[in-house]
């Protein structure tokens, strides 16, 4: 590697590393801001509160390191310019393109950071970020579905419950329906269902048991029973922020799982696991989009550079949230959704960089 690829290197990652370190401090003491009147009048221990602050800061620089790492070469390569450093590389005979090249060695770097982070500390740190909150800040607050459920259990039982109370663990208007393929062999009928946490059965009350003959169906009917179902209560009302707590295996898995029992979520868990690949390439797709708008010498200065980055950076992540929201809400499909900013961004990129090289 030539001297040119350190020297942009180095500013390049220690510029973004910059970056993180002034900005993540201004989140946590906004964020401590905000939540220290709640964290006191629950006398939270000290321990609880460190930890919550790791995972908000591994959580929040996954979520907004494109933000960070599109802002910070913007602002570098902007003195670079303005010191006529650029002007310089590119008279002593190298290319755009080979003046380009450190830039999307960083962009790699960061990129591979980015994936290992989003698949594996990243939810592991949502998780506990969640945890506390709704433990904490949000006592009492609804994190599960309490929606009329209807799931496919297995490959042969199927169940439908209206208004599921997931703290009392008590749901009505029970159906667990069995079939043999397409035959149903029978159905087991319940006005009201509570799990019992201490031997893990469920009791049920006004009770019908409907078994299909070739003839005649038999009705059995009971006023109060206690058995054992084929399912995990909790296993039905997955807490809404669930996916972002699994990594990448468990999350594909979860999705299989969750579209077999006929989950009306499956959209805002596809958003999830496709944003952990967009994100990393949006690393790249940023950075040459910055070195573009910012390689120029501009009479602004540095100011009009930073605020042309600032103003495409909030375009990004309107589209990002505009899509992602619009795919979780309606049957808009979420792959298209995650990758269409990417793919509208691309496009501005290829544009300035052609541009730019001019």
């Amino acid at each position: 590697m030539k001297i040119l690829d350190w020297y942009i290197l180095k500013r390049y990652l220690g510029t973004f590393a910059l970056m993180l370190l002034l900005f993540i401090p201004i989140g946590i003491t906004v964020n401590l801001a905000e939540k220290i009147d709640k964290i006191l009048e629950n006398e939270v221990p000290f321990i609880e509160v460190a930890k919550y602050y790791l995972d908000f800061t591994i959580y929040f620089a996954n979520l907004l390191f494109p933000l960070f790492l599109f802002l910070s070469v913007i602002w570098f390569t902007s003195k670079l310019a303005n010191n006529t450093e650029i002007i310089a590389f590119l008279s002593s005979g190298v290319s755009f393109w080979r003046f380009l090249r450190p830039y999307l060695i960083g962009a790699g770097i960061v990129c591979f950071g980015a994936l290992i982070l989003g698949m594996f500390l990243a939810p592991r740190a949502s998780k506990g970020f969640n945890e506390f909150k709704y433990e904490y800040l949000k006592k009492g607050a609804q994190v599960q579905e309490t929606r009329d459920v209807y799931r496919q259990i297995n490959d042969n039982e199927y169940i439908y419950a209206s208004n599921f109370q997931p703290r009392t663990k008590t749901a009505r208007n029970f159906t667990l329906e069995h079939f043999d393929g397409n035959e149903l062999e029978f159905k087991l009928s319940a006005s009201y269902l509570e799990f019992n946490e201490e031997d893990t059965t469920y009791s049920l009350t006004n009770v019908d048991r409907r078994v299909v003959g070739e003839n005649a169906d038999k009705i059995f009917s009971q006023r109060k029973l206690d058995t054992i179902l084929p399912f995990e209560f909790d296993e039905l009302t997955p807490e809404s922020y669930i996916a972002e707590t699994l990594n990448y295996t468990e999350l594909n898995d979860f999705i299989e799982t969750e579209r077999r029992r006929g989950s009306g979520n499956i959209n805002r868990y596809l958003v999830v696991a496709y944003k952990r690949w967009s994100l990393p390439v949006s690393a790249f797709i940023l950075t040459v989009i910055a070195v573009a708008v910012s390689s120029k010498k501009r009479r602004g200065g540095m100011g009009v550079n930073l605020a042309l980055g600032i103003t495409l950076a909030f375009i990004f992540i309107f589209f990002d949230k505009v899509f992602g929201t619009m795919a979780e809400q309606s049957t808009f499909s979420p792959l298209i959704a995650v990758w269409f900013p990417n793919i509208v961004f691309g496009i501005l990129a290829v544009y300035l960089l052609f541009t730019s090289k001019r």
